[in-house]
């Protein structure tokens, strides 16, 4: 069997920013018989805590709901997160939806109005920057 990363909210460990979980039963179940999976949390790896308060992209920064920047922290996480691929040989990763860092395809637009833009997380960026097929989990 091939490895895979998750993200781990989609597993059901609680490393939303809200300190809760995405548990995607169902797609989990189908996935683990075809993958190893290898559970991941960007922002945890970045040195964030959980809970944290949410965080969006705007104009390239990643920012939290008082205006924060967490840029760097959010790339750290993505560059531990493509060591973790790299040491497995992962060359696919689900990941959740629409998160500024996992989020494939459409995130949110930064202003945390629930308004979604064409665009990739930090992390499915890099991921995908790096050969690694990532697929975005709702």
């Amino acid at each position: 069997m091939m490895y895979a990363l998750i993200s781990s909210c989609l597993i059901g460990l609680n490393t939303k920013y809200n300190g809760t979980n995405n548990l995607r039963e169902e797609v989990v179940e189908r996935l683990k018989n075809e993958y190893i999976l290898i559970p991941i949390c960007p922002e945890q790896l970045g040195g964030l805590p959980t809970p944290r308060n949410p965080c969006e992209i705007k104009d390239g920064r990643v920012i939290d709901t008082t205006g924060r920047d967490f840029t760097d922290n959010f790339y750290k996480g993505a560059i531990e997160a493509l060591k973790l691929a790299k040491f497995f040989g992962a060359e696919i990763a689900f990941l959740k939806s629409k998160s500024p860092s996992c989020g494939c395809g459409k995130i949110y637009d930064g202003s945390f109005s629930g308004k979604l833009v064409e665009g990739s997380g930090i992390t499915a960026a890099i991921f995908m920057q790096n050969g690694i097929k990532v697929v975005c989990i709702d």
